[in-house]
């Protein structure tokens, strides 16, 4: 059975997050790599547009999370704690964050992103035209590339897709380029 088919049985084919139906997608938490259950979640395309970015938090929308963070599956809890993190200076997500639980592999997991520092402390990830670059976003190189340890050149105007960002550099990304994953450096990528 396929991890979209395994997550949409155990949500009951609806957002794992805010409980719609509509538009479901499967979700790999960052900074994983590998989509398998424990990573994963099933999200709906309102959720998934804030979560990445596309478009801006409605902290009304997530007073979902109250439910949600209950939830027995430690990637839709990473998920509500990350959101709730973001949504801390409206109020009421500092409550949920005082009564919710992680052990501390998943606290751990849930603070990998830095959902929890002051923007201040953050690392802000730019391309090569000074472009805030996010988890999700894609990109294409500006100039052909070498990868390190392998006979394969990256060539110029290829996309990556769905980035994930290197929390303790600023310079450093990674990505697929074909099948191979690998680490790129952020003055040679355009943000598209």
């Amino acid at each position: 059975m396929s991890v979209l088919q395994t997550l949409k049985d155990r949500s009951g084919n609806t957002c794992e997050l805010c409980a719609s139906s509509q538009d479901l997608k499967q979700y790999t938490i960052p900074p994983s790599l590998n989509e398998n259950v424990a990573n994963d979640v099933l999200a709906c395309k309102v959720c998934l547009g804030q979560i990445e970015g596309h478009e801006d938090v409605n902290p009304n929308h997530w007073r979902c999370l109250n439910d949600s963070m209950w939830s027995e599956h430690v990637a839709v809890q990473i998920m509500a704690w990350r959101m709730l993190q973001r949504l801390r200076d409206e109020g009421w997500p500092k409550d949920l964050l005082d009564m919710m639980y992680l052990d501390d592999e998943a606290l751990a997991l849930a603070r990998a992103t830095g959902e929890h520092e002051d923007a201040s402390n953050k690392i802000i990830h730019r391309d090569v035209n000074g472009v805030a670059l996010n988890a999700g976003d894609s990109v294409v190189l500006i100039k052909d590339l070498k990868v390190k340890g392998t006979s394969i050149v990256a060539k110029q105007g290829t996309a990556v897709r769905n980035i994930r960002l290197d929390h303790d550099n600023d310079k450093y990304i990674e990505g697929k380029v074909g099948a191979q994953q690998i680490v790129l450096v952020t003055d040679y990528v355009k943000k598209i």
